[in-house]
């Protein structure tokens, strides 16, 4: 599809990337009253997922996926969630594993290209819950792994009716490289801490798969990956982890209306990670680049988010 010219204005303020991107991480507050269900997952894990439901019964539902080290809490989930509950339809809000506050029961996690454990989701929402008509969102790292599910496989259930991918490094090896700069260092700085506060935890308890000098010589995200991600989910390294889990690769196959929204200031994305020539090529790829926004910042009136009001139109208008 032609590539879409994005009507998001903000205020002068929020045009800063940086901006935009610390105020949505940081101050931005959504209440939105959730309830707590745990699935056990077909490897003998578990995962939480938070739902929340619109005024009347639906059969509709909104799957959302956070980013990395993220959670079902998080602003950018709870705040569509609560838009779609207005809106006639139920959402639920996925806890990666070990993203809910409890250490998961395996050595490994969640991770860019994980899409066994959204498959998981799915089939409980059908199968379970009786739902007839599903859409997919996701923020940064779950975007990804939604784009990826969906052009992976020859075919995805028929109760998939449209998907949205927000803030998506879909070429992760570039992504990788743009956290590494000086510009993203804070942010840098931050996953990392976040991230071996918690293999900390999964040292302690299977120490058998990875030393205390493993774990010292982790000082980037790159290590983090070499390290921990691709030893535990079956990856050589963490270059055939980016290889194999980016999402770029399988876009020319999504079959589903699946809608883009890539700001041209998000700090974290090379240039591989707009996507035109896939865009162009495929019936079913919308491709929005606003020039502001910045990562998972598209911030806009009465706390409602732009790539949130446009995740609803999008729906809207494909189902």
């Amino acid at each position: 599809m032609p590539i879409i010219d994005s009507k998001y204005k903000p205020r002068f303020y929020f045009r800063n990337g940086f901006v935009s991107t610390v105020y949505s991480g940081l101050v931005r507050r959504v209440y939105l009253e959730q309830e707590r269900e745990r699935i056990t997952l077909p490897d003998g894990d578990f995962m939480d997922l938070d739902w929340s439901y619109s005024g009347e019964k639906s059969n509709k539902l909104i799957i959302l996926l956070h980013g990395l080290e993220g959670n079902g809490q998080r602003p950018y989930m709870t705040a569509p969630a609560k838009l779609f509950n207005q809106n006639g339809t139920d959402a639920v809000c996925v806890n990666f594993r070990g993203c809910s506050g409890e250490d998961n029961l395996k050595f490994r996690s969640y991770h860019s290209g994980g899409t066994e454990d959204l498959e998981a989701v799915i089939a409980h929402a059908i199968n379970v819950k009786g739902y007839s008509e599903i859409y997919l969102k996701g923020i940064s790292l779950g975007a990804n792994v939604i784009l990826k599910y969906l052009g992976e496989r020859q075919e995805v259930p028929e109760a998939i009716k449209a998907a949205i991918a927000v803030s998506v490094p879909c070429f992760l090896l570039g992504a990788a490289q743009e956290l590494l700069t000086f510009k993203n260092r804070l942010y840098h700085d931050r996953f990392l801490r976040h991230l071996l506060e918690r293999l900390k935890i999964k040292q302690k308890r299977f120490p058998e798969f990875i030393s205390d000098n493993e774990f010292q010589s982790i000082k980037t995200l790159w290590d983090f990956d070499n390290v921990y991600t691709a030893k535990a989910h079956g990856f050589e390294d963490a270059l055939d982890y980016y290889e194999k889990c980016s999402s770029l690769q399988f876009l020319p196959y999504i079959k589903i209306p699946t809608l883009i929204i890539n700001a041209l200031n998000d700090s974290f994305l090379s240039a591989e990670c707009y996507p035109v020539k896939a865009a162009k090529n495929n019936p079913e790829l919308y491709l929005e680049m606003p020039p502001h926004g910045g990562h998972s910042g598209l911030i806009d009136k009465k706390n409602v988010y732009y790539n949130e009001k446009r995740a609803l139109e999008f729906v809207k208008q494909n189902t």
